[in-house]
This record gives C-alpha cells, structure tokens and sequence, in this order.
C-alpha cells in the first residue's frame, strides 16, 4: 500500500519561488503546504487540507480516530438512528447527521459544509464522484486488524497529527500482548463474532474483532478466511450447534432477534451458560484506536471472566478522549 505524502514536484518548486518572492517583497509569507496529496485504499490519489478542521465521518473510523487526537468531525453516520455510541461518549450527537453508514444523505453531507470525508471504502467506492464534489474524499477498507494499524497511522498524518497515531499504535500492541500474556494458557473458548438473524451471518479470524479474540487464545468456529474469499460466512445454527460455540457475540442492531425464536438456539453451549453477548457498536466499527482497545477490553473478560474485570465502556473511552473534546 502506498502512502504518498509527497507534494509534486512542479507545484512545490512554484511554491518555493513564490514564497521567495513574498520575502523579497516584504509581504506576509504563508505556508507553501496548504495541502497534501495522500493515496488512500482505493489507490487514488487525493489533494486534500493540510489541517482539515471539518471532517465527515462516513463510519465511525474517523469519529474515532479524530477524536482520540483531539478534533471532533463537523458529520457522521450512525448504525442505528438515534443510538450515539457508548464508546464515543455519545459525542456523534452532537454532529451533523447524515444517515445510517450504508446510504449516508449527500444533501444533508453537503449542508455541513466539510473540507474532508473520510468514508468506509465498501460503502462509498459507488457514489465516489458525488462524494469528491462536495469535500476532498478519502476511502479506507476498515475490515482487518492490520489494516487498522494503518489506517490509523496514514490518516493521523493527513490530520496533522502523526506521531499521536504511531503512539496509539504502539499502546495498542502493548496492551494486546500484556493481556494475551496474562490469558489461561491450556484455556481457548470456542467462539463466533455475528450479525443474528434467521441464517446468522459469522466473522472469519482475519475480521478486526474476531483477530483481536483469536489473539488473547479464542478459537474462532468460523476460522480463518479462504484466498480471495469473504471476511465472513453464513452459519445456520445446525452449523453451528455442530461447532458447539461456547462464548457467542452478537452484534446488537435492534430489538429483531429471530435466531432465538430457532429451537436450536437454545442448545448451544454458550446459550445454556449465559454467555451470549450483545455487543455495541464497536465490534462492528473496531479499526480505530478506542474502539479496538475497548473491544480487547472487553473480549478479554467475557473469555476470562475469572481474570480481567468488567469494562466500564465509558470511563476506558474517557481516558482516550481527551477532555477538552468531550464537552
């Protein structure tokens, strides 16, 4: 992947010589690098702000991102209409809001007048020439945990901010290890990471929640993903009785839950033990920095309920949300 921070060469050298100019005449200099151009994950190249201060969120990647740096985006998408997410601190309310991440309002995007739209590539690739008319736009795949990494690092650079982002990094991958260090080592709970319904829907090991379980010693009943294939997997629940998870996370989307209404349902290890999840919206949004932490977080005491605490999701996103953007 090519993360190109390099302004042309042409326009640099016309800058260098008006910026001269500027001295030699006496009048204010300004800063050549008024913008940057940046190569995102469709491979397109993208001149955008130096220091963007309006920044759309289609997806809460760059909500999360934006604010763990300590800028809060102008817009956002939501995955349930007036459900603001807990580990945002609900802060999404307060921003412009342009419709469910899937089929965001490009009227109500334009009305927000932003100078930067950072959008989940899958969603958007479709409506691209739309989106570039109203702001500069940049797409990322936000689907495995190494592309986390960096996603993370590329855009905290195109926010001005990089070294921030390589320090969230860094964190991250400390804590992933101290924990996996600390996990039952002869204990790995079988597991699936899902979208319920009447055939639900499971994640593989390389999705960005399933990687982070698999890593503190889960063993995923969905496995791991085939070449060029799907990062998840249809799993009737005859499938899965078979699999026989033992710790289930659900992704919740609302009150609609067929799958419990199956007989089979009810058979499932996890099912009769009590440990089935529904978990918030940052298991389906994890590739940015609070998101991945509090799933860890939390993936580690519902595997290890013996050995790592309940999470408070909104006192560990406190600690990344720096206070003067939480008002």
């Amino acid at each position: 992947m090519n993360w190109n921070f390099a302004l042309p060469t042409r326009r640099a050298a016309l800058w260098a010589i008006v910026a001269t100019w500027l001295v030699a005449t006496g009048l204010p200099a300004f800063a050549q690098d008024a913008t940057q151009v940046v190569t995102d994950d469709r491979g397109v190249e993208v001149q955008v702000p130096t220091q963007p201060k309006r920044i759309a969120s289609i997806s809460f990647f760059a909500d999360d991102l934006a604010l763990a740096l300590g800028i809060k985006p102008v817009a956002s998408t939501y995955m349930v209409e007036g459900r603001p997410p807990e580990f945002l601190l609900g802060l999404t309310k307060d921003m412009t809001q342009i419709g469910q991440r899937a089929k965001p309002n490009l009227e109500l995007l334009s009305e927000a007048k932003p100078d930067l739209i950072v959008a989940i590539r899958r969603y958007t690739v479709g409506n691209a020439p739309q989106l570039e008319k109203i702001a500069p736009y940049v797409a990322y795949n936000m689907e495995l945990l190494d592309g986390s990494d960096k996603e993370i690092e590329h855009l905290s650079k195109v926010l001005g901010k990089p070294e921030r982002g390589v320090e969230l990094n860094k964190a991250f991958r400390a804590h992933l290890s101290e924990i996996a260090e600390k996990a039952p080592k002869a204990t790995h709970p079988r597991y699936a990471i899902m979208w319920g319904g009447e055939v639900p829907f499971a994640f593989h090991d390389e999705n960005t929640s399933a990687s982070i379980v698999k890593a503190i010693g889960g063993e995923n009943i969905a496995g791991a993903m085939t070449p060029g294939g799907e990062f998840g997997i249809d799993l009737s629940l005859e499938t899965m009785l078979e699999k026989d998870p033992e710790v289930l996370f659900i992704y919740d989307y609302g009150p609609d839950r067929p799958h419990e209404n199956n007989p089979i349902w009810s058979q499932l290890t996890a099912v009769k033990n009590g440990r089935v999840f529904y978990v918030g919206d940052h298991w389906v949004e994890t590739n940015g920095p609070i998101a991945r932490e509090i799933v860890l977080r939390e993936a580690a005491h519902y595997l290890y309920p013996d050995v790592f605490p309940k999470v408070d999701v909104k006192a560990e996103a406190a600690k990344i949300i720096p206070a003067e953007v939480q008002q």
